[in-house]
């Protein structure tokens, strides 16, 4: 009896360049149509919300449904101004880093509602483990332009010394701890941090941030091991924009479920969000800090959404996508749909987004100067080689102290 050779299945996109891409498949709810259960519903109560979309604002930029009502005027034109922050920061940095005044960056475009909105449900001393496109964040959070572009250009007021690659922040007075490269490993580290903070009876809660790629790491899975098992008061986001550096969702079994029916397998209460609505994924996040703060343990979100830009400034998605695709995404521009709720409720107009992008894109470059002026890249005042070998012991051992006499330092 003959036998047929094994094989492997390599899932391939849909779309590749210059095919016309399609989203009809993707299933979107209407505005409003989903429920908002009780903060302390069982979880097994609530698997519906994992295939679900959670959305507030439809197409007319009308706030509807049962997860709309929880901002004022004054704070949703305070997201508004922290997404027209980032999409002008991006658009500086981006030509900065093609002049040559930095080697590396990465764009939020597309993605400004998730970072922006979840900030504002957060409390002082909560703490973010953020990826590197969650800038958002620290802009929400008041934390200052220059002080980023200082980070980025690796000059004398870089934070990290000069020590960390471009984008990657952290602020403790600011929630933000310090970026790891190696993917996935902050998943892991936020639920310890959550774990931690229970344990010393305090009041804080942790935010883990995931994107879809690195859902197929095993820091993933460890993580919700342990914060179901535990019930540590942490909020577990997962960020899926349908790509990884040129990897589809798919080679993370995207295909396979909605990510957020992954929390199911550990008995996590898990939401599904629509990432391009500011209102939604503020009420997303409230509902879920609300239920780490009340002790009742981790809540996993994915957000929808999509990479308008490249993955880095290292990556040109045209190579393995339709140009075309981020314009024919069907949740929209996340700050056209918040310019647009406002409108509608008549607490905005052209007129003032004109006043305010022009206020915004004048701040934006005066903190570009004020950081330049210290040093970029190739030009300026730039940290000490000699600080390389510091912050790693609490006193430096002898060999270090060898090495950096050896360096001249």
């Amino acid at each position: 009896m003959s036998k047929s050779p094994l094989s492997l299945t390599i899932p391939e996109p849909e779309f590749r360049p210059g095919d016309q891409p399609d989203f009809s498949a993707l299933a979107i709810a209407q505005a409003g149509e989903v429920r908002r259960p009780p903060v302390d519903e069982a979880p097994e109560l609530m698997r519906d919300l994992a295939f679900s979309l959670i959305r507030v604002l439809d197409g007319d930029g009308k706030a509807r449904g049962p997860w709309a009502g929880g901002l004022s005027p004054d704070a949703l034109r305070d997201g508004l101004r922290h997404m027209m922050t980032l999409r002008a920061y991006d658009s500086r940095m981006l030509i900065a880093q093609r002049q040559g005044k930095t080697s590396f960056y990465m764009q939020h475009a597309g993605e400004e509602a998730i970072s922006c909105a979840f900030q504002r449900v957060l409390q002082q001393g909560d703490m973010n483990f953020p990826t590197y496109r969650q800038a958002g964040l620290l802009i929400a959070a008041g934390y200052p332009i220059v002080d980023m572009m200082c980070q980025v250009y690796s000059n004398e007021g870089d934070s990290a010394r000069g020590r960390q690659l471009p984008v990657f922040y952290q602020s403790r007075a600011h929630g933000f701890f310090s970026i790891s490269g190696n993917l996935a490993t902050q998943y892991i580290q936020a639920v310890g941090w959550a774990m931690a903070s229970a344990i010393a009876g305090d009041t804080k809660i942790a935010a883990a941030w995931i994107g879809d790629g690195s859902t197929a790491e095993s820091d993933f899975h460890a993580a919700l091991v342990f914060a179901s098992t535990y019930k540590a008061p942490v909020v577990l986001n997962i960020v899926n924009n349908q790509w990884a550096i040129s990897t589809f969702q798919g080679i993370a079994r995207g295909a396979a479920s909605t990510f957020a029916a992954r929390g199911h397998g550990f008995g996590i209460p898990a939401l599904r969000v629509d990432g391009n609505d500011y209102l939604a994924v503020h009420a997303a996040g409230s509902w879920a800090a609300e239920r780490a703060r009340r002790n009742l343990g981790p809540t996993v979100i994915e957000y929808v959404t999509y990479r308008a830009a490249g993955h880095s400034t290292s990556d040109d998605p045209a190579g393995y996508r339709p140009r075309q695709e981020g314009e024919i995404w069907p949740l929209g521009d996340p700050l056209e749909r918040l310019k647009a709720h406002l409108i509608a409720i008549s607490e905005w107009s052209e007129e003032r987004h004109e006043q305010a992008a022009a206020e915004i894109s004048e701040h934006v470059l005066a903190a570009q100067k004020q950081a330049e002026a210290i040093g970029t890249l190739h030009s300026g005042r730039q940290p000490s080689p000699r600080l390389m070998f510091e912050d790693v012991y609490a006193e430096m051992p002898p060999h270090l102290l060898e090495q950096r006499q050896q360096a001249g330092y």
